[in-house]
């Protein structure tokens, strides 16, 4: 499960450092004067984004083995390729941002245009009079231009006699719905036609406002905070997006690979054991004592064995370091830190504290948590034991005079 997990992790870390570095790729090969240029400075943009992922393992692998210089040029590096990303990261997002709530804005925009004119179109189809068919009234048009009536008037243009005058006035009438009939034939396309912009832009695709989620997010802090606008809150998210992404990729692998324990350093397997061969000539005839085995470490003795296994480092440690001393006792920071300084002469690379407790336990020194702290009974460092004896030195060769 846990090695599921750190694969999952360096999956999503791997992703964050990806979109970081084509980001960053991207700003730079903005810089370029030609393509050529532009791919150098892409290049070199991209890899300082790959090294900020990088220096965290390096930087607190030097903390943790006490090389400062290291741990401080490591500190410089990441914080000038951090924030050479996070410019880019910035102009990038903000560059996205500006545009899709532009491209938002014009799209309602239209859309409320649209419904505008629709409106218009159908108050203006609304005032038109009650008509027939242009067909229709098209028809009794041409037949009053057949009648005789037509030539007698010249085209209702004299008008001698009542029954001239209402024939004109017929002809009239049908002319005026004849242009009702039509104008209303006209705002019905333009209707049909707004009415299918705005069915293709129907749903999801057009929204009120440019940037909903800016929107939505002025409105819940101006709750809290008096006099934000949806301009401030669009740069707050462009922060957030930045750091986001730059967080992220920076720390993401180091988090991710700490579930494998990468300084924690596993004690060497032992080889196939031998049995020591003794000879036969050195052999007596007396019966063997039956060995006593080791009680603790603190005994410092050890049962004759057959078998030989190659000592741990920590094993090696406490045979060279440490010293049984009755009513001594030495704290759990106290003995890792000498531990530390011991490895740091040996140029080895130490374990970690819970590995080094635990393989150090083992070798069967008493242990007991006295004042909250964690101590071990009866032994001391071989050095403070040393300097116990100096002090006493001349004292007994004084009683001895």
């Amino acid at each position: 499960m846990r090695h599921l997990l750190g694969v999952l992790g360096v999956v999503a870390a791997g992703v964050l450092l990806a979109v970081s570095a084509a980001m960053n790729w991207r700003f730079g090969y903005s810089l370029g004067k030609t393509e050529f240029d532009g791919h150098i400075y892409g290049a070199a943009s991209a890899a300082a984004d790959c090294f900020k992922a990088l220096v965290p393992f390096f930087l607190f692998a030097a903390v943790r083995n006490k090389m400062w210089s290291q741990a401080i040029a490591s500190a410089v590096v990441w914080i000038v390729v951090t924030a050479y990303s996070l410019t880019s990261a910035l102009g990038h997002a903000a560059l996205n941002r500006l545009d899709t709530a532009g491209q938002r804005a014009v799209e309602a925009q239209t859309y409320r245009d649209a419904r505008a004119d629709l409106k218009r179109a159908q108050d203006q189809l609304s005032w038109i009079p009650q008509h027939r068919p242009a067909a229709t009234v098209q028809s009794d048009v041409d037949g009053l231009k057949n009648q005789r009536a037509w030539g007698w008037t010249k085209g209702c243009t004299e008008l001698n006699g009542k029954f001239n005058r209402d024939f004109c006035q017929t002809y009239g009438a049908l002319l005026s719905e004849l242009a009702s009939a039509r104008e209303a034939a006209k705002l019905e396309s333009r209707i049909a036609d707004v009415t299918a912009k705005i069915g293709q832009k129907a749903g999801g695709t057009v929204m009120t406002e440019a940037d909903p989620q800016a929107a939505v997010l002025t409105k819940l802090a101006s709750t809290f905070v008096s006099g934000i606008k949806v301009e401030d809150m669009q740069l707050a998210l462009t922060l957030f997006i930045a750091m986001l992404l730059e967080i992220g990729s920076a720390f993401g692998m180091y988090v991710a690979f700490s579930t494998w324990r990468l300084y924690d350093q596993a004690a060497p397997a032992a080889p196939a054991m031998s049995a020591i061969a003794t000879p036969v000539d050195l052999v007596e005839p007396v019966a063997a004592a039956v060995a006593k085995p080791r009680v603790s470490a603190n005994d410092n003795r050890s049962a004759p064995a057959k078998l030989v296994a190659p000592e741990t480092d920590v094993e090696r440690f406490y045979r060279e370091r440490i010293g049984t001393q009755d009513g001594s006792s030495l704290t759990a920071t106290t003995l890792y830190e000498d531990y530390c300084v011991w490895c740091e002469e040996q140029k080895k690379e130490p374990l970690a504290l819970p590995t080094f407790g635990r393989e150090f336990g083992e070798l069967g020194v008493r242990k007991e948590k006295i004042a909250g702290r964690v101590r071990y009974i009866g032994v001391a460092l071989k050095t403070g034991i040393r300097l116990e004896e100096d002090k006493k030195s001349p004292v007994l060769g004084t009683q001895a005079a």
